[in-house]
Order: C-alpha cells, then structure tokens, then sequence
C-alpha cells in the first residue's frame, strides 16, 4: 500500500507563511476573544489537542480508512480506551489468549475492579468463541497477528459473529501499522495502533490511536478521553505525524529484511521453527494472504536452547541485534518470550522444542543480520559440544 498523496501532503496554518509540517504549539491555554467562545471554542483547552494532533487524527483516519481517529499517550491506554469505552460495570468481554501481555493485564485486573469479568478464547477457534458469549458481553478484542505468538484469527468470522449478538469488536493493529491491513475493512468496530512502534519508527517517542468508523464509539471514546483526562503531548504528536510521511517506505523495508531472515533461519539446525505469517509453512498463512497486503518486521522463531545458560550464550555472542522491548523503530531487536508467556492450558506452547525468540528486523543491511545471527548459534554450538 502506498501512502495517499493527501495523507503526505496534508499541511494547514498562515496562508501566508506555508510550512511543509504544521506547527507545534505547546500549549495549555487558548487564548479566546469573548466568553461565548470561551465555553463552546474546540479546542478552549490545550489537552484536547491543537493544531498537530488535528493532522495527526486526519493521517490516521486516512490510514485505517476511518471517519474518526482520537490520540493516547501510548499504545496501552488506546487499548485501555477502546475497551473501557465498551463497556459498564456487570459486563463482561472476550479476548483473545494471544493480544499483547499488558492489554490482558488490564482486562483481567483492572477491568475486574470496574465490576467487568474478563474471559479468553483460543483465536484460532472461531466456533469456540461462540460457547463463551454470553448476555452480558459486549466487547471482544483481537489482535493480528497475536503477540509474541503470531496467530491470525478469522477476523471476517469473528467479527460477524459478534455483529449478529451486537457486541463490539476491538482489534489492535499495530503489526501493520494500518499500511498492510486496514481492520475496519474486515468488519472490526474499533482499531486500535499504539503510535510508539512503526508510526513513529525511532524508539524515541510514545503515542496511542483508536480509529472508528461508527459515530455511537466515536462519541463514547471522546467521552472517556475527556472524563479520564488522557491526551498525547505536542512533541509526541509531532513524532508521530513526522513518522507518517515515511511509514510506507520504511515497512517495506521492514517487510523485505523480516522475509529473508525468517526464510534463513527455517534452514538453521539449531532452529525448531519459524512463526511468520507470510510463510506457507505458518498454520494461518491463508488468513493472511485474505486480509492482509504485506508484512512487517516482526516475528518469532524457536531457538533449540535447553537452558538458561544456552539462551545467554547466544544472547551475548550478538552485536547487531540488542535486547530491549518496544519494536518498529530502525534498530534491530530480539528478546526471549518465554518469561512473558502465560497462555490457556494446552495450547502450542507445551509442544515447542526450545526457547521462542522475537526478532524485529530493522533497517540495517540483512547479510549482517544473518551474520550476526550465525555468531549467536555458533556460540550455542559452542555450549552444547561442552
């Protein structure tokens, strides 16, 4: 997907003074001429946002193919505003086993303090989620691909499924980054990105964006932005909006890097399998070719480690790749999953044979990834002759 020449060229200010970007107003007060302005003005605060957030909410909106887009300080208060938005005290919501650690965080904790009950599902069991509905759901959440473990659910499915029992759909599409797949196209009520990945793209600023089409979770995701407080710093939004310019660009780097590697290291012996959606050999490959135009960067693979120490030896014979969490931006990551997986009982993860590994692949040369790559298992050969 190209990025639209509108989206690129979106500018507004002084007529008379024209600026490639928008300008970035750090502000809390607007300055009003009278007091009718002064209660009806939008914005008449500086945490409604300004004239940069305004461009960003526009990009956005062109993006995912959405009439509304509203910004968060990260990615996880737009999940947290997209389901809280959902949902009151004594209902409860479906999510999917594999969504991002901390969205499930919320959903099984802090939701429950909201007087909501959390229950998962298995996203690759469509006909599964159906058992678990019940009269009081009203929001079920997805993510494609999952994290860490990269499942693609049948979102077209799911979401008619949850559409005929009127229940919203919240799906986070920050793998994407809404260049190679655009969720509200699949029936999905709400999107969810958090901005801190590839639409900023340079590890140096946060941001959250839940998109919609639908004017009744548009209105209710206003509200609860305005009733919680919550709202995106000018730099931040700056970031973010500078990062549109290139995304498409630099994903297809991204995209073309992630393939060679994740083809690569299927030939590795010291590697058991490799977790990437675009691969004929993933078990979800042909929900992907549906929905989805392209891949990103990120995915996962199965490292034959035995222990801790084995794991660390590869870890540390590393000089391009670097551990560290976040992803999407032009550095090259990997950091081992295991400590952070907590599935249902019975799911993929009891029949791997080794350590799953996530690699983000950035912008760097892709023959000094696998280079790097090859001084990991050497070192791990090293460990396991000894």
């Amino acid at each position: 997907m190209k990025l639209p020449t509108r989206l690129i060229h979106n500018r507004s200010g002084n007529p008379a003074r024209r600026t490639v970007n928008p300008p970035v107003e750090r502000a809390s007060t607007v300055l009003l001429p009278d007091r009718e302005q002064l209660y009806n003005a939008k914005p008449g605060y500086g945490r409604m946002g300004l004239s940069v957030h305004r461009e960003l909410e526009a990009a956005m909106c062109e993006l995912e193919g959405a009439s509304d887009a509203r910004l968060t300080p990260s990615g996880l208060s737009a999940c947290a505003v997209a389901i809280a938005s959902c949902v009151s005290a004594g209902d409860s919501v479906l999510l999917s086993d594999s969504v991002y650690g901390p969205t499930r965080r919320f959903c099984e904790k802090r939701l429950k303090t909201m007087g909501v009950e959390a229950q998962r599902f298995d996203p690759r069991n469509a006909d599964g989620l159906v058992d678990l509905i019940r009269p009081d759901t009203r929001a079920i959440i997805l993510e494609a691909p999952g994290s860490l473990t990269f499942e693609i659910s049948d979102t077209p499915r799911l979401t008619s499924i949850a559409r005929e029992r009127g229940i919203a759909t919240i799906m986070d599409n920050t793998w994407s980054a809404g260049v190679f797949c655009q969720p509200l196209a699949l029936g999905v009520d709400i999107s969810v990105q958090a901005l801190t990945k590839y639409v900023v793209g340079h590890a140096d600023a946060f941001g959250g964006a839940v998109m919609t089409s639908d004017a009744r979770y548009a209105g209710a995701i206003d509200d609860l932005l305005e009733d919680w407080g919550i709202s995106l710093g000018a730099d931040d939004a700056y970031a973010a909006l500078r990062g549109t310019r290139t995304l498409s660009t630099r994903l297809h780097h991204h995209q073309a890097s992630a393939l060679k590697l994740a083809s690569w290291l299927q030939e590795q012996p010291l590697v058991s399998d490799v977790i990437h959606p675009a691969l004929p050999s993933h078990p979800d490959h042909e929900f992907w070719k549906r929905d989805f135009t392209g891949s990103s960067g990120l995915f996962s693979f199965v490292l034959q480690a035995a222990s801790n120490h084995e794991v660390d030896a590869f870890l540390s014979a590393l000089e391009v790749f670097e551990l560290g969490f976040s992803w999407g931006g032009f550095e090259s990551l990997i950091i081992p999953c295991d400590e952070q997986l907590t599935r249902l009982p019975g799911d993929w993860t009891g029949d791997r044979n080794g350590w799953l590994m996530r690699v983000h692949a950035g912008l760097e040369d892709t023959r000094d990834l696998m280079e790097d790559l090859d001084r990991g298992f050497a070192a791990l050969a090293n460990v396991k002759n000894t």
